[in-house]
């Protein structure tokens, strides 16, 4: 996600900060998604976590933009962003079910690599030899982790490689709105419109709630809201080539909580295929900050 430019003068150390809360705060939330997802339909988490958020996100809206955040001068392209971001959800969410969190995380970090791909080949961007290389050793680093053809492979171990397909085409569909919203309206609709396109389908699927779990789904919405703020902000604080790669510390988050939670223990090809993602990926990063210096 890019930041939004402002005058406002960037504190770097603020933005670290920022990002890495931001980060452990969504790894929470992952968590707790998967702590849901062994009772409860995916649908039915996204659509809890979409509601109660909603609020919040106006809030938010309202407090960073004023009344002007609160209104899109294209609601469709929200809508069309809202329909990438529940499908993104639903496949993660779905994944988790089956796999540990460190591996589901580290394999959705191939999508800035998607993201360069789409960009070259369908908005035909300029895309040296230099970052399709690093996209190629990328999808490399998927292939470690995932195993196709071994023994150990496992179809649903495509799913979060697919969720960062979604989530990369709903990263360059941010071109669709209309220049004049600020990120803030941004993140209001896509909440918006992802709790209103769940709610029309979430009735197929819903199943009553434990009361034991309604502090989980309180806890989901304010985790990821947080978490979705304070990377939001940390952009517009610090300049992107640093506070970028800092997703990544997602990982050790990840893994901390799959094992403290589940007991899991990633096998180590999905560490050595994270680290040809992550290294890929960085790089990436850093040649799209030259690109625009």
């Amino acid at each position: 996600m890019q930041a939004a430019t402002d005058a406002r003068p960037r504190d770097g150390m603020a933005g670290i900060l920022l990002m890495c809360a931001g980060v452990a705060c969504l790894c929470v939330n992952d968590a707790i998604a998967k702590t849901l997802a062994a009772s409860y339909h995916p649908m039915q988490i996204l659509f809890l976590r979409n509601l109660l958020a909603l609020p919040v996100a106006i809030a938010i809206a309202w407090r960073m933009g004023g009344a002007g955040a609160l209104r899109s001068h294209r609601p469709l392209a929200h809508l069309l962003r809202g329909v990438l971001w529940i499908g993104a959800a639903f496949l993660f969410f779905t994944g988790l079910r089956y796999l540990a969190l460190a591996e589901a995380t580290a394999l959705v970090f191939v999508a800035p690599l998607f993201i360069t791909a789409i960009s070259a080949l369908f908005l035909r961007e300029q895309v040296g030899w230099r970052r399709w290389l690093a996209v190629l050793a990328g999808f490399a680093g998927v292939l470690i982790a995932v195993r196709p053809g071994a023994e150990a492979f496992r179809a649903v171990s495509l799913l979060p490689v697919a969720t960062a397909l979604v989530y990369a085409l709903l990263m360059v569909s941010a071109r669709w709105v209309d220049p004049r919203e600020s990120v803030w309206t941004l993140l209001l609709y896509l909440t918006g419109a992802g709790a209103l396109l769940s709610a029309l389908v979430v009735p197929f699927f819903w199943v009553p709630l434990a009361a034991r779990d309604l502090w989980l789904c309180a806890a989901i919405s304010v985790f990821g809201t947080a978490g979705m703020t304070m990377i939001t902000q940390a952009f517009r604080l610090a300049p992107a080539v640093v506070v970028a790669p800092l997703d990544y510390t997602a990982l050790v988050w990840a893994t901390l909580l799959g094992w403290a939670i589940w007991r899991e223990i990633p096998d180590p090809a999905v560490f050595l295929g994270a680290a040809v993602i992550i290294a890929s990926g960085g790089f990436t990063i850093w040649r799209e900050h030259r690109a625009q210096g």
